[in-house]
């Protein structure tokens, strides 16, 4: 059976009775998923269960074929990445579309960086204010990092992640979506990279963990959503299931929606 969702928080973005066709492929098959307020959710499924297929429906890279997609009390149509963006929603990728050959300050600040002056059609960015809030983002994320001119190419793996989502963070959100966030990153920086997902957290802001660490998202989520061949087939708080009952549910053994 489908476990009681917690009513005492509210769903920031719903997908009720959500299908996607591919041609003849069903990819997704009447998903129906609440993301609620101060939630972090962890999303799995096997290779081509339609996670990744879900993370596009909600970033509005592709429009549901039926059901519907509702962001706060407003149901949406003709929802688009632009739209996405606008409302809120951001999404950390597992290759983070980073600019290799810019810094920290440049990367974070890029589409936003702050004018010192204008000459006609010239502008002059501010490098100084840039590398300032910067360093109040990276700060905020926990990552050390100390030169934000260097070239993020130089960069870790554990330092690009940091950039990546001070500059989502920069933009605001009200739904951050995590795709594979500690793939390539040290044991220390998973626990800082899951650390911040709680932050983030608890500033009211629904989260999405997408991953195959199952053992990361019993840490870090408070509910598992678990897919098989593009259906739901397991939403309920970490605290009701464990590993076995999950990898059941990935696989098609057991079903408890």
């Amino acid at each position: 059976m489908t476990a009681a969702a917690d009513t005492t928080r509210e769903a920031v973005v719903r997908c009720v009775g959500v299908t996607k066709y591919f041609g003849a492929v069903r990819a997704l098959n009447r998903v129906s998923v609440d993301l609620r307020e101060g939630e972090v959710v962890g999303l799995v499924g096997e290779n081509g269960a339609g996670k990744s297929t879900l993370v596009k429906i909600l970033s509005g890279f592709y429009e549901p074929d039926e059901g519907e997609l509702w962001l706060g009390d407003q149901r949406v149509e003709h929802f688009s990445p632009r739209r996405a963006r606008e409302w809120g929603i951001q999404t950390i990728h597992q290759h983070l579309a980073l600019c290799d050959n810019l810094g920290a300050a440049a990367n974070v600040m890029l589409g936003q960086e702050p004018i010192k002056f204008r000459i006609g059609p010239l502008k002059f960015i501010d490098n100084k204010k840039a590398v300032e809030e910067t360093k109040r983002r990276i700060g905020s994320v926990g990552f050390p990092i100390t030169e934000f001119q260097r070239p993020i190419r130089r960069f870790s793996g554990g330092q690009r992640q940091g950039v990546a989502i001070a500059r989502a963070m920069l933009r605001g959100f009200r739904l951050i979506m995590f795709d594979e966030p500690t793939a390539a990153l040290s044991v220390r920086q998973r626990k800082t990279t899951l650390e911040l997902v709680r932050r983030v957290a608890s500033q009211g802001v629904p989260t999405l963990i997408i991953s195959h660490n199952l053992e990361e998202v019993f840490t870090g989520a408070d509910r598992i959503v678990a897919l098989h061949l593009g259906e739901v087939s397991l939403d309920a708080p970490v605290a009701e299931t464990n590993h076995d009952e999950v990898l059941k549910c990935m696989t098609g053994l057991l079903r408890l929606t």
